[in-house]
């Protein structure tokens, strides 16, 4: 969490100054700028997603749809409720300086009869605030060792502005364990992994990973490793995916984060120390909902709230789930063409030439070696070799090569995606540029688009 943690003990307003200033200077040295990251086309639902399929090789182990009758609550075998300000035994006002008081009541916390969880801050007449913070009863989401974790929700931000939103804090987010019944004294060894957060009516997100010591450590505590800030022009008034994947199958281990499927950040364990890195990640987590209000992250963007502050505008969640992906569950096929969505076309390595750097590319099917995969542990290889985004790129257009495998290589793993292949570090597809139908038309990454420029067989296989 950018500014501040839930767990960390309560700050003095001169040290939340203090914080403030150093997170905005921050800010200003690397994403003052807001970030981009590609809209997608969604738009307000009238009819709630259903929990949508995990990608090929991940199973679903949990998941919530809030399917609930208007106006009830939630389901207390699977949610529990934070009461109060704080945890008992841990920090006051949660660590944060946030100033809502949090119940259990329908008012602040219920599913709306359409599909979807609200949860919605309310301020009293004397100008008091309560809202809503929940957890999941289950804290053993875990990626198991040698796989993968994946953590998504849609979520509609509280459809506040600038104008009227000053002190809104809503979030998605994770802590570890060991977090619950402590009063979360071991933050942020512990960890919390930040998968939406949102301040003042912004038109934007952030996330981040909170670890090692605080403050500064390997993490650089109180901030953590944090995105920046993302915009997202309709993320107040549109249902967008947020989600993490916590990945254990690649060396050095990854915590990617999406939003609509396009990863922005990614966090990777050689940033820290092993230590560190094993205290924050490898163990079970939980999952936390809760909308905010006021505290130290509002405070370095100009404060809140304030009376101008609307009452009453709740993030609406249509669905959470929770997928792992154990090692082996992507199965090893046996060797043939892969067949593109384009016609008569396979993928293929340039001039049967089996040096690095050899370009992939399209090319009648024909049947030689050069044509001839097999998918291994995730792992696309022709002619001794392994599909390699070059340079270890994850931009679009970057262009694929074959290279001397490396098991788990980021840039080398590629897992079956939509009717074709999709590489978890820069969660980006296999891609024919432009719908070519050229032979030598160079094969690239490009963001996930399901066209048939993107449509390849298991090796093989049919289409």
């Amino acid at each position: 969490m950018h500014l501040s943690s839930r767990s960390r003990p309560r700050r003095t307003s001169a040290v939340v100054a203090t914080l403030a200033a150093v997170t905005i200077a921050t800010l200003g040295a690397g994403t003052a700028a807001q970030a981009a990251v590609p809209e997608a086309p969604t738009a307000p639902r009238a009819v709630p997603a259903a929990v949508p399929t995990p990608p090929s090789g991940f199973t679903t182990v949990w998941s919530d749809d809030f399917g609930g009758a208007a106006g009830s609550g939630l389901d207390r075998s699977q949610w529990l409720y934070d009461i109060g300000h704080g945890y008992d035994g841990g920090a006051w006002n949660w660590g944060t300086g946030e100033i809502e008081y949090m119940t259990d009541s329908t008012a602040n916390v219920y599913q709306d009869g359409s599909g979807h969880l609200a949860i919605k801050p309310i301020r009293d007449a004397a100008g008091g605030w309560t809202s809503g913070r929940i957890e999941t009863q289950d804290t053993s989401f875990a990626a198991p060792a040698g796989g993968v974790l994946r953590v998504e929700a849609s979520i509609k931000q509280p459809d506040v502005t600038t104008a009227d939103g000053a002190g809104y804090w809503p979030a998605f987010w994770m802590l570890g364990a060991s977090a619950r019944g402590t009063g979360a004294a071991g933050w942020p060894s512990l960890g919390e992994i930040d998968i939406l957060e949102n301040i003042n009516g912004r038109s934007s997100h952030f996330a981040a990973l909170h670890c090692g010591t605080n403050p500064g450590g390997p993490c650089n505590e109180t901030t953590g490793l944090t995105s920046g800030e993302r915009t997202c022009a309709t993320c107040g008034t549109s249902f967008h995916t947020y989600g993490v994947e916590v990945d254990r199958s690649v060396s050095p281990e990854q915590i990617r984060y999406y939003r609509d499927g396009t990863n922005f950040f990614t966090v990777s364990a050689d940033q820290v120390d092993a230590t560190t890195w094993d205290n924050a990640v490898h163990h079970g987590f939980f999952i936390i909902l809760n909308v905010a209000v006021g505290g130290g992250f509002p405070d370095a963007f100009g404060g809140g709230p304030y009376a101008s502050t609307v009452s009453g505008r709740p993030m609406l969640v249509d669905y959470v789930t929770v997928a792992t992906k154990t090692p082996g569950s992507t199965p090893t096929t046996g060797t043939g063409p892969v067949l593109s969505g384009i016609a008569n076309k396979c993928l293929d390595v340039a001039g049967a030439d089996s040096a690095n750097g050899t370009a992939v590319q399209l090319w009648d099917c024909n049947g030689t070696v050069a044509q001839k995969w097999t998918l291994v542990d995730n792992s696309l290889r022709a002619m001794g070799k392994c599909l390699d985004a070059t340079e270890w790129g994850t931009a679009n257009r970057t262009p694929l090569q074959i290279w001397d495998c490396n098991p788990g290589q980021p840039n080398q793993v590629w897992e079956p995606y939509n009717g074709g292949y999709r590489n978890p570090a820069s969660g980006r597809c296999i891609d024919d540029p432009g719908s070519s139908t050229a032979n030598g038309a160079r094969i690239q990454l490009w963001d996930c688009n399901g066209t048939n420029a993107q449509k390849w067989s298991l090796p093989g296989g049919a289409l």
